[in-house]
């Protein structure tokens, strides 16, 4: 906030030289009389004054992110309990802040007032509540500050307890500090300037002189030296006393207090006499001016800028110099803002001069609070309210539109960028926050729909997108925020009753049609780009970096528009699945079944498609064409509100491969770096057919890089002729030598394909430990080929006539250097298909292991049985110096004569059963006396315990330990396929029980389900967790004292804390670092809610454990 790097390019050298002649006219020096006791007595009275505030922006609002910060205040009315400090501080939006005394009392504080303009608010406090303090309030005294006054600034200055900076004030007709071309300026005033070089924390620090009076507020300073500058009283202390005007605070009592404000919504600059001339102004009026003002003026006011729609929008344009007033000469702000604030809804009289012509206009003048929202719509993340006159001034619109303060996962999703103004939704203009309610509250779950916006960047453009209503409960539902000064917080109720459309579920299949004819027809609908942006990744220290500027300002995930380009996946955010489809029971053999119900339309489009594809394929090679019609585009959105599982990303796309297709059930296999987890929402884009359409993730592998996702085939309408499954060749396995040919799709959705060669048919993969854990390929042989087509380009490996050998998938992995620092990459490397096989043939066989609903019926789903146990090949050449026998050696280059290896452990997934069996460097020799010489022997040897009626689940493994052949019976464990189920936010960070996906220690000394805490960063901001340091990577090992093994034990422990509580939370950290930390419970903002999968709907369910 505080930063002023953009200060230096804006002034330029003719702006450094009115500065440097400003000093010379200034105001004249004012020799200091004050001795060192005069400040020793001011400073003992002042500093017991001063407080600390930790505010919490629990949402994004106006100019401001959520986050959490620290800044200064001070007390200016003791028996009221009122603190003044920043507008800026104060925030406009949600607000939960603290203050603290210099004796370590620390008490709530609540905004009662934020000025729309000027860097200045309130807070207010219980007097009652400071017990052992003795402090005095600190008078205000705006007419003491003139240039050459010695000052103090006292305040909490780069996280300082108390800091004091001394300084002298040099200028107090200093143009107001520009910070953000899109948040927070103030405008209309003339600021004071010294060098006291202030840093983060000192905002809203006093700017004392040596009686102990405040003669001006600390607001900011520029980061390029030590300038620091200061906000004039004499506004503050009018608001002030209406505040002073009979009203008592008692106890957490407070009537709101409505303080007048008037504007024009024309921002003004003060220019000098030089500059008004070449603007225009006549030397009689000049010499006029010069006789009415007082002693020493240099300049007059000139329109800077005007907001379009306001009342001297057509009247005012920027070069008008001001004349008068009412027929009074002004060239000060502080007649213009009392004038103005005196005459709310009346008019008065403006004297301008345009290029030399004298002009007159009446205006009327409007009321600033009703261009300064106070109520917000939060709806699937989003934070969307009338525009304000501040972003209005900054971006050059009209007050009251439709802004998108944070674009949360719906808008997002569909690339509405922050900032936005939505002028249309769903076919509708959208003049105000009302028409945009309206409309949404007619549309049900699951509804794409168009949206046209326009952003001040590409101000003369709208921008059409296509809008997808969230069909899952990922979020709760719409509410509306609205500004309560009486008891300083927001007031929150439904947009909408529960039993409204938007709730309502809607049959999937007919939405998809729906959906697939609003995107034909709608109007240029542009498709919008988004960056890899890391939203869920932690830090390396699990410790968020605070960012100081004057106020210390933790700034949000709302930056998130960092690229990483190269990388493949991108994130943003989506909604859509699949719906309740009429069941039909029959699952087929034949992993391509042909659609028996053909009709005129049907017969028509196959019979297009065919001759188009015959046309567009005469270069492509047999191979190309026989895949094509099998291969998908897939985006995958995970709502940043549940990145479970450690996944990085939030927006992933990738080419996926039919290798199912009914009339009742389509099959889709890609990796999992393109589908991560079940908590996501699936597009689809079929390269044979123009439709897209909702997927579901049905099935993770819990150990191979592939995952299953489902679609209707219902939902393709006539293309369900034209889409097929393909054909899998899991037998003969690809050779080294042996030729492929990899076929893809390029983001045009056209096919394209190369000749290769298999240069290492079963390249063991090794992937370090990501700094967040997450799933990673363990215990895989990989396919490499002799040509690098990047790491963004997947597909499929094929013969030549089309037949799939492998997927061509990708990989997550981290690049990490010698800093300490890590940067998400990924590479891509061959899956062979055999284990995609196995896991086909279970569902088609219709294997009774575990059902899930799959479009409206139960599906039979594998359960997969494992060594949990990471390996790796070693050198049958190293294990012989690790003492091997020959004998051992033999038998391994006999069962194996090209690989020349043995499997070591690594290390064993916590929980396991081969947990405390297994040691780190045993090799693993043989399993049932069978030797092992590669992963898939030891894979083969678990599926054959399922095939075993009378099997116990345990393998008779021989190990080589240390010189000694050892006999074990190890048991195996069995994992389904649906990734995790349950999750827990609380107090804003996301609680789940760790995932089989990811290999990780657990203290020692804990039970053995700990929980690991993963904070989201993007949308805990501004969270009690923020707040105190709750961060990633952690495990919660109790609260308040009692263990918390398991999430039915968390749940139990935190629903006995009530709101506003602190509550104790004693962590582990990843690296083994234990902590114990306390936090305050806000079920007000924060409310503790479940997201949990619900298998008889195949829906996630959204449910409120705790709030107030």
């Amino acid at each position: 906030m505080e930063s002023l790097g953009s200060e230096t390019s804006l002034a330029g050298m003719e702006a450094s030289m009115k500065e440097d002649l400003s000093m010379e006219i200034d105001l004249p020096f004012k020799q200091s009389l004050a001795t060192a006791e005069d400040w020793r007595k001011a400073l003992n009275k002042v500093v017991p004054a001063v407080v600390v505030l930790r505010t919490t922006a629990c949402r994004a609002f106006d100019t401001e992110s959520a986050g959490a910060s620290y800044a200064t205040g001070f007390v200016v009315d003791k028996s009221r309990g009122i603190i003044l400090t920043n507008r800026h501080v104060v925030k406009p939006g949600p607000v939960v802040a603290e203050a603290m005394f210099v004796n370590r009392e620390e008490i709530p504080v609540f905004p009662i007032y934020r000025d729309p303009v000027h860097d200045f608010g309130f807070f207010r406090y219980d007097p009652s509540a400071i017990q052992f303090l003795s402090y005095d309030e600190i008078p205000l005294a705006p007419e003491a500050a003139c240039v050459g006054l010695e000052i103090r600034v006292v305040g909490n200055d780069s996280g300082e307890k108390v800091s004091i900076l001394a300084g002298t004030l040099a200028r107090l007709d200093r143009d107001a500090p520009h910070y953000k071309k899109d948040g927070y300026n103030d405008f209309n005033t003339f600021y004071m300037q010294a060098a006291s070089g202030t840093k983060g924390g000192s905002s809203g620090s006093p700017v004392i002189d040596w009686q102990g009076r405040a003669v001006a507020l600390n607001a900011g300073s520029k980061t390029s030296s030590a300038s620091a500058f200061f906000l004039p009283l004499e506004r503050v202390v009018r608001a002030l006393g209406f505040f002073q005007s009979g009203r008592e605070s008692i106890g957490n009592t407070w009537e709101a207090v409505t303080i007048p404000r008037g504007t024009l919504q024309a921002t003004f600059i003060h220019k000098g006499f030089d500059e008004t001339r070449r603007l225009g102004l006549g030397s009689e009026t000049e010499q006029l001016v010069r006789l009415a003002s007082p002693p020493g003026e240099t300049g007059m006011l000139v329109v800077d800028s005007v907001v379009p729609g306001g009342p001297a929008h057509k009247h005012l344009e920027p070069g008008d110099v001001l004349i008068r007033l009412n027929g009074e000469v002004s060239t000060q702000f502080l007649k213009i803002e009392t004038l103005l604030d005196d005459n709310v809804n009346n008019k008065i009289e403006l004297q301008i001069e345009r290029g030399g012509k004298p002009l007159t206009v009446d205006l009327k003048v409007q009321d600033l609070h009703s261009v300064t929202p106070d109520y917000f719509l939060e709806v699937s993340g989003a934070i969307i309210h009338p525009l304000s006159y501040q972003q209005a001034r900054n971006f050059r619109f009209q007050c009251g539109l439709v802004y998108v303060a944070e674009q949360g996962y719906m808008l997002f999703r569909a690339g509405v960028p922050r900032h936005a103004i939505i002028k249309k939704f769903a076919g509708e203009d959208i003049a105000k926050l009302d028409d945009f309610i309206f409309v949404l509250s007619k549309l049900s779950r699951g509804t794409r729909v168009p949206l046209e916006y326009i952003s001040h960047t590409d101000r003369h453009r709208r921008k059409s997108v296509l809008v997808t209503v969230d069909r899952q409960e990922w979020y709760a539902p719409p509410h509306i925020y609205t500004r309560n000064d009486s008891t300083g917080l927001w007031t929150v109720k439904p947009m909408l009753p529960l039993d409204t459309s938007l709730v309502s579920r809607v049959n999937f299949t007919e939405q998809a049609i729906a959906n697939n004819r609003v995107s034909s027809c709608s109007a240029e609908v542009t498709p919008v780009e988004h960056a890899h942006q890391c939203v869920g990744q932690a830090p390396l220290n699990g410790v968020v970096s605070m960012e100081s500027s004057c106020e210390q300002i933790d700034d949000g995930p709302h930056s998130v528009d960092e690229s990483d380009a190269g990388t493949k996946k991108r994130r943003v955010q989506d909604d859509s699945t699949d719906g309740v489809l009429s069941p039909e029971c029959a699952l087929h053999e034949s992993r391509e079944v042909r659609l028996e119900e053909t009709g005129p339309e049907t017969e028509t489009v196959q019979r297009d498609f065919q001759v188009a594809g015959a046309a567009a394929a005469t270069n492509a090679s047999v191979a190309e064409r026989v895949i094509e019609p099998t291969l998908v585009m897939m985006e995958v959105h995970v709502p940043s509100s549940c990145m479970l599982d450690g996944v990085h990303s939030q927006h992933f796309f990738g080419t996926g491969l039919i290798i199912f297709h009914s009339k009742t059930m389509g099959l889709i296999v890609v990796d999992k770096n393109t589908a991560a987890v079940s908590v996501s929402d699936v597009m689809l884009s079929f390269a044979a057919y123009p439709i897209e359409i909702p997927g579901e993730v049905v099935f993770l592998h819990p150990v191979h890089n592939f995952a299953l996702v489902a679609y209707d085939p219902s939902a393709l309408g006539p293309g369900a002729s034209v889409v097929r499954a393909a054909e899998l060749l899991p037998e003969p396995a690809l050779r080294r030598g042996d030729s492929v040919c990899l076929v893809g799709l390029s983001r045009s959705l056209q096919a394209t394909s190369r000749k290769s060669f298999v240069t290492n048919p079963s390249a063991a993969l090794n992937i370090g430990s990501a700094d967040c854990p997450r799933y990673r390929a363990t215990n895989m042989e990989v396919i490499e080929l002799d040509t690098d087509f990047g790491s963004t380009f997947s597909g499929v490996l094929t013969d030549d006539i089309g037949r799939v050998q492998a997927i061509w998938g990708s990989f997550s992995t981290q690049l990490k250097y010698l800093c300490n620092s890590s940067e998400d990459h990924q590479i891509v490397r061959g899956i062979p298909i055999y284990t995609i096989c196995q896991t086909l043939d279970k569902i088609i066989s219709g294997a009774k292991e575990h059902a899930r609903l799959i479009n409206g019926v139960k599906r039979p789903m594998p359960l997969i049985k494992l060594l949990e146990v990471e390996l790796y090949p070693t050198l049958l050449s190293k294990a012989r110096s690790f003492g091997l026998s020959d004998s051992w050696i033999q038998a391994l280059v006999k069962k194996d004569p090209i690989r020349h290896q043995v499997l070591r452990v690594k290390g064993c997934l916590a929980g396991s059963k081969a947990e405390n069996l297994l040691e780190q460097g045993d090799m693993v020799l043989a399993i049932n006396k069978e030797p092992v010489t590669c992963f898939r022997d030891i894979e083969d040897a678990c599926q054959e315990l399922d095939r075993c009626s009378d099997s116990d689940g345990k393998l008779k493994i021989t190990i080589f330990r240390q010189g000694r052949e050892i006999d074990l019976l190890v048991g195996t464990d069995v994992r389904d396929g649906n990734g995790t189920t349950r999750v827990i936010n609380w107090c804003g960070c996301i609680v789940q029980e760790p995932h089989s996906l990811a290999p990780m220690p657990k203290p020692k000394f804990t039970t053995k389900n700990v929980l690991m805490v993963q904070f989201i960063f993007r949308w805990c901001h501004g969270s009690p967790v923020h707040r105190y340091g709750l961060y990633a990577l952690q495990w919660i090992v109790e609260i308040n004292g009692k263990p918390t093994p398991d999430l039915d034990a968390f749940v139990a422990v935190t629903k006995e804390i009530e709101h506003g509580e602190f509550v104790r939370v004693r962590t582990v950290h990843l690296n083994g670092r234990p902590r114990v930390l306390t936090l305050k419970q806000d079920l007000h903002y924060w409310p503790t809610w479940e997201l949990s999968f619900d298998p008889e709907t195949a829906m996630w369910r959204r449910t409120t454990i705790k709030t107030v």
